[in-house]
Order: C-alpha cells, then structure tokens, then sequence
C-alpha cells in the first residue's frame, strides 16, 4: 500500500514483521518501533507475507495557536511535530498502554469518547517526548525489567512475590520496585494483575468460560476479588465486559 495523507500519523508496531517507507527511506517494522507520517508525505508498507506486522495507529490533526499582543491567532496548517520518521522505542510499555487506551476508547465510542481520546492523545504525545529522553537509561536495568514481565507473563496463572523477582535478578527489592515503576509507569503487582485481567478479557471474549473460570485461570482464587480488580482497572464488572462484547448488550 502507498500513499499520502492530508492528517497526521502515528503508527506503533506491536509485532511482525515487514518494511515501511517513509519519505523514500526504509524502516524495519518490529516491536517497539514508532513511526510519524506528516501530512503529504510519501509513505508504503511492505508486510512480510508469513509473520505480516501488528500496528496500533492514530490518525490526528491540529491547530498552531499563538499569541501576539492581545490577539490570539490560529493556523490550521500546523507544523510537523519534532518527531524522526521511524524511531525504535525502549522501554515502550508506557506508550503501549496510552496508545492501547487510546484505540479502545475511539472504538468504544462511549459518551464523552472525544474528549477523552484528545487527552490521550496528549498523553501520548508526553509519553513519547519523555521516552525519548530517557534513550540513554542504564539498560541492564532494563534488560533486567524485561526478564521480569516476561517471568510475569509465563507465570500468568501463578502467585508471585516481590522477593522472588528481587532473588531472580539480583537487585534489592527496593532499588528492584522504583526502578519497575520508573521503567513501566506501574508497580510490580499493578503490572502483574494489569496483564492477569488483559489475559482475563481474551478468555471471556472466547465465550465459553464462567467469570469463576476465568478468574482461576489467570490466578485468582477468590471470584469477588478478581471482579474488584478488573472493575478498577476497566471500569466495568467482569459480567459486563462480557454481555457488552459477547452479547452486544
């Protein structure tokens, strides 16, 4: 596919792999990589045809608003952002999760869906930024974090303890816990249930498991509990998560 825009674009690639060309330059697609399409640029995407690229995008335009005096002037014709055309992200997850956010709440469409997806969009934008920055993070920490969510990850059906993740690394808890939090924007067990209740969400969409099914599965012994968690975290109960998505009430 090629093609130039009239909007802005940002394209996060969550898995795959393929080419994208930006401006007559070639980005590799694998996760983590960001790429920003400006308006009437050139641009084509080359999926590899066996392990074809996962992207989350989102299309935006904005106003340029300056003040002179007492007079405020808008420019629709908005610069590009300060953004390369195609940059490898680390310690992504992050900007993952608000552009994950972002895409559910546009497709969800619920009262007041607007608003909040030009706020996210604004917090992606800041994620963004201040990834950037951070480029040159002392990343055996980081490595060490990986080793952690992908511990987590394999383990998603288990109880596990902040001293075992410390042991398994060899960090202090301490050291271990700011260093996740700085890393992830979230705590160790905020992380942990975080991916436990995206797992929880894919069971229930395959329609064939009970709530109390769902929850031992991704590790919760007590029903009530795992309906609490996946309340505050999604803003609805387990049932209806279920009766909106599989039902369609």
């Amino acid at each position: 596919m090629t093609r130039t825009l009239q909007h802005h674009e940002l394209v996060f690639v969550t898995g795959g792999n393929g080419n994208v060309v930006i401006g007559g330059r070639k980005y590799p697609t694998q996760a983590g990589m960001l790429y920003y399409i400006a308006p009437g640029v050139l641009h084509s995407f080359e999926p590899d045809t066996k392990v074809p690229p996962n992207f989350l995008t989102v299309h935006f335009s904005y106003a340029w608003v300056t003040f002179n005096d007492t007079r405020l002037d808008i420019t629709n014709e908005a610069p590009m952002l300060a953004l390369p055309a195609g940059q490898a992200l680390k310690d992504y997850y992050q900007v993952e999760d608000i552009f994950k956010k972002l895409v559910d709440t546009w497709n969800a469409k619920l009262p007041g869906y607007e608003f909040m997806t030009k706020t996210l969009l604004q917090q992606l934008l800041i994620a963004i930024w201040q990834n950037t920055r951070k480029q040159d993070r002392n990343y055996a920490i980081s490595h060490k974090v990986d080793k952690i969510i992908d511990y987590m990850r394999q383990h998603i059906s288990k109880k596990i303890t902040l001293t075992e993740l410390s042991d398994m690394v060899q960090l202090s808890s301490t050291y271990l816990s700011k260093a996740f939090k700085g890393i992830t924007g979230y705590s160790m067990i905020e992380y942990f249930n975080k991916m436990k209740i995206d797992q929880a969400k894919e069971l229930m969409l395959e329609g064939d498991k009970k709530i109390k099914e769902v929850a031992e599965a991704v590790g919760f012994t007590d029903e009530f509990y795992f309906s609490r968690i996946f309340k505050r975290m999604e803003g609805m109960s387990p049932s209806e998560f279920y009766n909106k998505n599989v039902h369609g009430v």
